[in-house]
């Protein structure tokens, strides 16, 4: 589940402060299903595994039992593998793997030779850390990979087997599986994690405006209770050229009983909305076909005019043309987000030679609430006209007092604007895959 004006993925107390454009914290929960899902599920482990041939196993034997000596023994079926994850506050991540290995190959003993099958049950402990973080990646590094036996079982098919090969097999056994196991499931999380790194590190398009290309920003960190990641997300438009933000410090919510809480800040917002908002200066008519209150609009500004503006007062319509000023700004209060955006009211006619005569260049500084949700794997906002700011910028004609245009201009903007921005922030702002969990049911909280 994500919160935060805009998801939030951490538990964070206070005190503990990230820069970061993104945080996310995630549960050992969810750690355990990713790394099952990975390892486990998707048959990495078992192909892997698959063909192992292990040692010999030889035993001289005794005053009372035969030279026994077990050849081409090799991993036949892995059965019931079970993965558990435990965070170690400040270490890493403990990751247990139980399985039972079916193992087949000859036998001799004495002068008897046929097949044996043997059982095995097997834990293999490991300690996985993360280090030498460099450009978005990290190296993994596996310690104290602990292999511990369990019961073992040997089956002939003559069903003659003394106590003494029982334990020569299990004392081999336990000799040489750590050896052999070990490698094994250090290469494997070696591979998962490139594949876990290729979910932080990935660049995703805004529409045909931009990307934003998210990665992760410094080492992870555990605790006992959640696996922190901060990532940076570069917003690029275009061309290449990166729209910059500030990363302020903010505490993330617990994450309590929730998979995921990742959280996205102000300045990395804006920076999206930015690629969200190319919008083009629009140019129409003051005429009903543009909007309801045009004639009311035209009535009032030929109202304000001077009795000598010809052109104020002439029967053929006004034009319009809207055009976004600056960058959009997202601010972010409690329960609270409003999207703040500057708009060009350039009110004209055409003269018969061409030229163009300005009765009005207004702006108009708008609050717009914004409603968020979560679809898909994007944050998604819908906007409403809250406060506006009309001031006058400059006039051809000599008007001075624009108060009696502010809610006629309102109407034209939330019937001529207001839909071509929510057009546009439609497609919504991509969120990085993290870890591959699902943002299905996430819940947003500003």
């Amino acid at each position: 589940k994500l919160f935060g004006m805009v998801v939030f993925c951490g538990l964070l107390s206070p005190s503990q402060q990230v820069l970061s454009g993104l945080s996310c914290a995630i549960s050992p929960g969810a750690m355990q299903n990713v790394l099952s899902d990975f390892i486990i599920q998707s048959g990495l482990l078992d192909q892997h595994l698959r063909g192992l041939v292990l040692p010999n196993i030889m035993g001289e034997g005794g005053l009372l039992s035969s030279p026994t000596s077990i050849t081409s023994l090799h991993l036949v079926e892995v059965q019931l593998p079970k993965l558990s994850v435990a965070l170690l506050s400040g270490l890493g991540v403990q990751m247990t793997i139980s399985a039972k290995l079916q193992l087949s190959g000859n036998c001799l003993v004495g002068l008897l030779s046929e097949l044996v099958d043997i059982s095995v049950d097997v834990n293999l402990h490991t300690n996985i850390k993360c280090t030498n973080f460099e450009s978005g990646t990290v190296q993994v590094v596996i310690e104290d990979c602990l292999c511990i036996l369990g019961a073992v079982k040997i089956r002939l098919l003559s069903g003659l087997l003394s106590l003494s090969v029982n334990e020569l097999v299990l004392n081999q056994l336990t000799g040489t599986l750590p050896g052999v196991l070990c490698p094994v499931i250090n290469l494997v999380v070696n591979l998962v994690n490139i594949q876990l790194m290729g979910t932080l590190n990935a660049v995703v398009p805004v529409g045909t405006a931009g990307t934003i290309h998210y990665q992760l920003a410094s080492l992870p960190f555990t605790s006992g209770l959640f696996l922190g990641l901060d990532l940076d997300g570069a917003v690029k438009q275009v061309g290449g050229s990166i729209i910059p933000h500030d990363s302020s410090p903010s505490a993330l919510p617990p994450l309590l009983d929730k998979t995921m809480v990742m959280g996205l800040r102000q300045s990395f917002l804006s920076s999206a909305m930015c690629l969200l908002l190319q919008i083009p200066s629009q140019t129409f008519t003051c005429t009903p076909e543009a909007f309801s209150g045009a004639s009311h609009l035209q009535e009032a500004i030929a109202g304000l005019a001077p009795a000598g503006c010809l052109s104020c007062h002439g029967t053929s319509p006004l034009s319009i043309k809207l055009t976004l000023f600056g960058n959009p700004l997202i601010l972010l209060e409690e329960n609270s987000a409003t999207v703040e955006l500057s708009v060009m009211v350039q009110v004209f006619v055409r003269r018969s030679d061409g030229s163009i005569l300005n009765i009005l260049l207004l702006r108009a500084d708008l609050g717009l609430g914004a409603h968020l949700w979560i679809a898909g794997s994007r944050l998604m906002l819908g906007l409403s006209l809250g406060s506006i700011s009309l001031s006058l910028e400059s006039s051809a004609v000599g008007i001075s007092d624009i108060s009696l245009l502010k809610p006629h201009c309102r109407d034209m903007l939330v019937e001529v604007l207001l839909p071509l921005v929510n057009d546009a922030v439609g497609i919504g702002i991509p969120l990085p895959n993290v870890l591959g969990l699902s943002l299905l049911g996430a819940d947003v909280q500003v």
